[in-house]
């Protein structure tokens, strides 16, 4: 039987939205994932889905889809 972390938990949670799940676009306090799970793990889990993270000010905003990504301005 594997127990799982609160940060495990907390991942779970979060890419079982429906915005995940579509291809959206998820956002998140810097300060509140750090303190949930870290930072370094939380790029991990991004990185690991292929998906995209932007930082915006405090904000991280995790684009859903490993398509490229074009800058319009």
């Amino acid at each position: 039987m594997t127990l799982k972390t609160h940060a495990d938990h907390w991942l779970a949670q979060l890419f079982a939205a429906k915005a995940v799940a579509n291809g959206g676009v998820i956002r998140r306090d810097r300060r509140w994932v750090r303190r949930e799970i870290g930072e370094e793990r939380f790029i991990a889990e991004v990185r690991q889905r292929g998906f995209h993270l932007i930082e915006a000010g405090e904000q991280w905003l995790v684009i859903c889809t490993a398509s490229p990504l074009r800058r319009l301005c």
